[in-house]
């Protein structure tokens, strides 16, 4: 009975994880698409759709961290890099009324999550491991191939925002120029036979926020199969639901 108990708690704090990880993301998506809806032709409301929708995306990823320490629940390091960078550049892009700023801060945001792992790394570290080895006990070999797994996925998910905000969003107003870099592109232009910021899709890159979750939630259920094979039983035997790598 005790372990039932605590199975029904342990999912109901992974339901209620994954439901922290979406809410701010489909308020995004409401906000973006009700204030659309109200003027669909033009208007203040409508220009301003994806900044008000920023808005709502960094209040509640925020409340959702200050929930957490209010509770003394621990915050994962991830969230706290992944809602600074979503803050940050949230907030330029709103009070500076840019676009490129919001289009290019998941590109940013990724591609830091990957140098988190893979910059530690470089002198033998596993952030990964060390995020999680206290919920999964695993072989260092395992803990090191799931790091490259989700470090090539942030790079991956980079590479598809710049793709997405590229191809379907319009060019932004304002140019943003980082050390004389243009960030993001501010007139249309064509590179290696595909032409970008001609379509005035924008709605496609915001609404896709919701893709890139189910892609995200997707790819962890991908490698369900790896932890389990190399998962570690209380006595220190790895599982036997998989034979053990020679590497092991």
């Amino acid at each position: 009975m005790n372990d039932l108990k605590s199975d029904v708690a342990t999912t109901a704090d992974k339901a209620n994880q994954i439901w922290g990880d979406l809410v701010p993301v489909i308020a995004f998506v409401l906000v973006y698409n009700g204030l659309r809806m109200i003027q669909p032709e033009g208007g203040f409301l409508t220009y301003d759709a994806l900044f008000w929708a920023t808005g709502a995306l960094v209040i509640l990823t925020v409340g959702i961290i200050v929930r957490k320490l209010i509770r003394g629940e621990p915050v994962p390091p991830f969230l706290i890099v992944s809602s600074l960078t979503v803050g940050f550049f949230g907030v330029l892009g709103i009070v500076g009324k840019n676009e490129a700023y919001l289009y290019v801060k998941v590109t940013l945001q990724n591609l830091f999550l990957a140098s988190l792992i893979f910059f530690p790394m470089l002198f033998g570290q596993n952030v990964w491991k060390a995020m999680f080895k206290s919920v999964f006990d695993m072989p260092d070999q395992a803990w090191r191939q799931l790091a490259i797994r989700w470090g090539l996925f942030f790079i991956a998910m980079a590479v598809w925002n710049e793709y997405l905000y590229r191809t379907f969003a319009p060019v932004a107003e304002q140019c943003m120029p980082v050390f004389g870099v243009q960030l993001a592109p501010c007139e249309p232009y064509s590179f290696a036979g595909l032409n970008f910021g001609e379509k005035d899709a924008q709605g496609v890159w915001a609404n896709w926020k919701l893709g890139n979750m189910v892609i995200t939630f997707l790819f962890g259920a991908a490698n369900v199969p790896l932890m389990l094979k190399h998962l570690r039983q209380p006595d220190g035997e790895v599982s036997e639901s998989a034979p053990q790598s020679p590497a092991d």
